[in-house]
């Protein structure tokens, strides 16, 4: 069994849409970034890559490469599964907790865990999301930005 943990956050900025989990959720701002931005995947990416020893997703997906312009990142979590399976590994469990002080995201965890487990096939009570405040300190704090941190644990 091995565990890896993956972090990631962006700012927050006008004209672009807040993607979380695969989720689009109504706000006046979005994340910035190169992809749709979508942090909590991100962060999954990461805990999945690095729980199989295989690096970090800017070494497999770079922000400087034009095919990654606004994809989904739902997609880079499907390609980061077929390289951890590829390694001979499979997802025990994938346990997640976004920081954001706006919006409140508890009326779209379920669709963010679905959107997870449907990418990968992966029982929802593996999932797990959760979201706090920073009870205002930080650029979180401040409604600045959004972050998300995942642990997840590979066999």
């Amino acid at each position: 069994m091995r565990a890896g943990i993956g972090y990631d956050v962006h700012p927050l900025v006008e004209k672009r849409k807040l993607i979380l989990g695969g989720v689009e959720i109504p706000f006046e701002k979005g994340l910035k970034g190169h992809s749709d931005a979508d942090v909590l995947m991100h962060a999954v990416c990461d805990a999945l890559l690095g729980a199989a020893g295989l690096g970090d997703i800017g070494m497999h997906f770079p922000d400087t490469d034009p095919k990654y312009k606004d994809v989904s990142s739902i997609q880079l979590f499907i390609e980061t599964f077929q390289m951890v399976q590829e390694k001979g590994f499979s997802v025990l469990n994938i346990d997640t907790i976004i920081f954001a002080e706006a919006p409140k995201l508890s009326p779209y965890r379920s669709a963010m865990q679905q959107n997870i487990s449907s990418a990968i096939d992966l029982e929802p009570d593996r999932i797990n999301i959760k979201a706090t405040t920073t009870e205002g300190l930080g650029m979180i704090g401040k409604g600045e930005g959004i972050g998300a941190m995942c642990v997840a644990m590979i066999e």
